[in-house]
């Protein structure tokens, strides 16, 4: 199975890079895809990502690998943004190419649900008052109970 797994410290276009990853996947049926992007949320001037490198790209190829364990799939994607971000520019991109849909669907849904529960990256947003941590909400560890990890 392709892979395309990375951080960027600068935005990119979820479009494009979806275009060439669909490209890069003639065979595929079906190729699924979540773009996760800075909510505008009124008082929120800026989100800003960090992380633990020794662990985050080892971390995603991992999470890539245990993806391509459960699914068939021909290729999987998976961008995420680090560093200072505004509103609506987009954080991440995960996508999947498989043959049928339910796998495609499911492994960016795993792949999601991981990154946003278990991941090795810290938010914190800029608001009028000053920094805030930005912790993971109670639904997002609920949703790794679907996996059975």
């Amino acid at each position: 199975m392709a892979r395309d797994i990375a951080l960027l410290e600068k935005g990119f276009s979820a479009g494009k890079t979806l275009g060439l990853f669909a490209k890069a996947h003639p065979e595929a049926g079906a190729i699924a895809s979540f773009v996760g992007k800075v909510r505008p949320d009124g008082d929120v001037k800026v989100l800003h990502l960090t992380h633990y490198a020794p662990l985050t790209l080892p971390g995603m190829e991992t999470l890539a690998e245990a993806a391509s364990e459960r699914w068939p799939l021909d290729g999987l994607l998976m961008h995420h943004r680090i560093g200072h971000m505004r509103p609506g520019a987009p954080i991440v991109l995960v996508a999947a190419a498989a043959a049928h849909r339910r796998a495609a669907f499911d492994a960016v849904d795993f792949c999601m649900d991981h990154l946003k529960a278990r991941s090795w990256f810290w938010k914190r947003e800029k608001r009028s008052d000053g920094w805030h941590w930005i912790e993971p909400h109670a639904d997002d560890y609920a949703h790794m109970e679907n996996w059975d990890v």
